[in-house]
């Protein structure tokens, strides 16, 4: 993508409205939680107290508003606590330049390591070097900085303390995550109707399996509809596949594929009907025809073999989720725990995760970390952004290192979009509000009025885009600044040169310091490949010994693929934005080798559906398959690295042996048929990664001529060698 095309996606994105479902209740908790302190900092106190409190009650209710998993009033304090020890320990040095540049280095660079724990994470940190910018404010005493880190830190509390009390949807965001699980697999079955090979995304699983993870405290309030359900969605989603797939399943046309298609229809129901329980909490009805179209009929099945087990296979599961439609209630137990969700996902206290957080930073310390230069890039761009605001003839200078920190990101598209919409909303909003204050005139209680208004309605917004919840952000800080006595002739020229110079610094550090993922698009699709080969070496071994062992290393395999699949498409996805070349890796080539991993992963899949019971006949000639897959797979990662041509001669010798055998696929065909599939699959990774005949013709010429030169001038010494060569 050229440079020009990738500032048109960049503004493009920047001023996208973004669909969400709005959250009134939350925005007006959060924002009565402002109000609750700036009302008594004014009454009591003076507005540069009030401005304190705001700026604790403000950003840590906006922390709340971030995708995390712990609860909400932990999120609240932690960020008050954050934003108090910044503002003191930024008071403390703020005296000289010598001692807050390196204070404000070393702790921009934390802030930007926090990544490294989650988004949540180094969000809330960055918001911690902006309050550490706004102590060259504070009154000149220790006693006075403490009151001010003091207040910061009660408006933290009081978002906690409202949080504790008024608590809105407390299990929403869990009850949506599993919800939104099951109305993928949902959307899967439909597509399946019409298109037997649709692709699944496993993000909505993935979701739903982080979000099942609890601290002890919460596995101990959690809604028991909340328990199984996953593992649910999880066993039906290669039943589906699998009954679709016409090689495995249904016949291609005719009774069967009709069969089927209502089958489908009827899971697609019911799932939908269970997502709707659960997300809302309230009992759901199913169709009386679905109810009826999963009933199998012995004498009339018109399915036969592995689509007929797929079939009974599926009308049990969704027998367990019929039971969760009607009885979906938060009280009642809706269906029982699968034997993966007994045991409960823990996740650590906060107290716990300190150790998790170290090794998470330690593993993140290397040069070629995008975390690292992220890091990297927020300590310079906040010392240089104040350096330079100090050398300004204007006021509040520290806008411009507040601008850059907070809009940087750890990858381009962010950054860039960030950087657009913070201008675009700063220039909207702060003309408007400060006309507002120019025109009310000084009124400190109006002023604090509207800022609570202001902060609001950036909250309602946003989910819907950084540009638009912006505007409301720059009005808050307007509001704020009237309420503490600022002339509007000051606010608009400096709000908006200072933010356009902290936006472009940020901008501009990106490119001299830059983390780009197209050049590790070859590491991060080598990783994928790995991971599923080893995930279809799992599900081989199943058949191969039907053990519990088995199955669980099956599941683990199961995960890091995943695991890994996210990685390769998060790293794609950004690698598409960049605005630079293929390294190793064309987007031709990363686009069709995703496609033949994605066959590969549903031919496991579908072998999957199918896995034997622990009393089934074994089949060795599936062990020797494994073994041949684990190993090509993890050589081709290797080869897929250093740029060289996969080669797949164990698996095909496998597969040759498999066919000579007399008990070819232990009397199921599915095996024998995933088989297959998975070579066609891997033989299409091995034509998407391979160079090209002409390449190879192109590079061997090449070749040859060198050595030709090389000859000629260890001949003669002169230079007419070279010429003639």
């Amino acid at each position: 993508m050229t440079w020009l095309r990738a500032l048109r996606e960049v503004v493009r994105s920047g001023l996208t409205i973004e669909e969400a479902r709005l959250e009134p209740l939350l925005a007006l908790r959060t924002a009565v939680g402002v109000a609750l302190v700036i009302g008594p900092a004014l009454w009591l106190a003076s507005p540069a107290y009030a401005a304190s409190a705001a700026l604790g009650a403000y950003s840590a209710g906006a922390a709340t508003f971030q995708r995390t998993w712990r609860p909400r009033k932990v999120i609240a304090l932690g960020a008050g606590v954050g934003l108090a020890l910044g503002t003191f320990l930024g008071y403390l040095a703020a005296g000289r330049l010598a001692t807050f540049l390196p204070l404000l280095a070393v702790w921009a660079f934390a802030a930007g390591m926090a990544w490294a724990v989650g988004s949540t994470a180094g969000i809330v940190a960055a918001t911690t070097v902006g309050s550490m910018l706004v102590t060259v404010t504070l009154p000149t005493s220790i006693g006075r900085a403490l009151e001010h880190a003091g207040i910061i830190a009660l408006g933290g509390v009081a978002q906690a303390l409202l949080i504790l009390l008024f608590p809105i949807r407390r299990w929403g965001a869990h009850r949506d995550a599993l919800a939104d699980a099951l109305a993928a697999v949902a959307d899967y079955a439909r597509r399946l109707r019409h298109d037997p090979t649709a692709p699944f995304d496993p993000e909505p699983l993935m979701t739903a399996r982080d979000a099942a993870a609890v601290t002890p405290s919460q596995a101990r309030t959690r809604p028991s509809v909340l328990h199984g359900p996953r593992g649910l969605a999880e066993r039906i989603r290669p039943v589906v596949a699998a009954l679709a797939d016409p090689g495995v399943g249904a016949p291609p046309e005719g009774p069967g594929r009709d069969r089927a298609r209502e089958l489908l229809d009827a899971a697609a129901e019911v799932l939908d009907a269970a997502a709707r329980s659960i997300r809302r909490g309230t009992p759901a009805e199913v169709s009386p025809g679905s109810t009826d179209a999963l009933c199998v009929d012995e004498e009339h099945e018109v399915l036969e073999g592995p689509a007929r087990q797929a079939a009974e296979r599926l009308v049990e599961l969704l027998g367990e989720a019929l039971e969760i439609a009607r009885c979906g209630t938060p009280g009642r137990t809706a269906a029982p725990p699968v034997p993966e969700d007994a045991q409960v996902l823990v996740r650590p206290t906060m107290f716990r995760l300190v150790p998790v957080v170290v090794r998470a930073v330690r593993r993140e310390l290397r040069r070629d970390s995008p975390v690292f230069r992220h890091a990297v890039r927020l300590a310079a761009v906040a010392t240089l952004g104040y350096l330079i605001a100090a050398r300004l003839p204007v006021g509040h200078g520290y806008w411009v290192p507040i601008t850059s920190v907070m809009v940087m990101r750890p990858d381009f598209h962010q950054t860039y979009a960030r950087a657009v919409a913070r201008l675009a909303g700063t220039l909207a909003r702060v003309a408007l509000a400060t006309g507002m204050v120019r025109a009310l005139g000084p009124d400190a209680q109006v002023f604090g009025l509207l800022a609570v208004v202001s902060a609001g309605l950036s909250f309602m917004l946003n989910r819907t885009g950084y540009a638009y919840s912006q505007c409301f952000t720059a009005a808050y800080v307007v509001f704020l600044l009237g309420m503490g006595g600022q002339a509007w002739e000051q606010t608009v020229p400096e709000r908006v040169v200072l933010t356009l110079l902290g936006g472009a610094l940020a901008m501009l550090a990106y490119v001299v310091f830059p983390a780009w993922e197209t050049p590790r698009l070859p590491g991060r699709l080598a990783d994928w490949l790995a991971a599923e080969g080893r995930y279809a070496a799992a599900v081989l071994r199943s058949y191969a010994e039907p053990t519990r062992e088995h199955h669980a290393d099956l599941r683990r395999a199961l995960l890091a693929s995943r695991e890994a699949r996210a990685a390769w498409q998060e790293a794609y996805d950004r690698a598409r934005q960049e605005p630079v070349r293929p390294r190793g890796l064309t987007s031709r080539e990363a686009e069709e080798a995703q496609e033949a991993i994605k066959g590969f992963d549903r031919a496991a899949m579908l072998m999957e559906s199918h896995l034997p019971r622990a009393d089934s006949r074994p089949v060795p000639e599936a062990e020797r398959l494994a073994e041949a897959l684990e190993a090509d797979t993890a050589q081709a990662a290797v080869d897929v690295r250093e740029h060289r041509n996969p080669d797949w001669a164990r698996v095909e010798e496998a597969l040759h042996a498999w066919e000579g055998a007399a008990a070819a696929g232990g009397g199921s065909p599915v095996v024998r048929r995933g088989a297959e599939m998975q070579k066609r699959a891997l033989e299409a990774l091995a034509t998407a990664v391979s160079r090209t005949p002409l390449e190879r013709d192109v590079g061997s010429a090449r070749e040859e001529q060198r050595v030709r030169v090389a000859a000629a001038a260890e001949g003669d010494g002169s230079g007419s060698a070279h010429r003639g060569g």
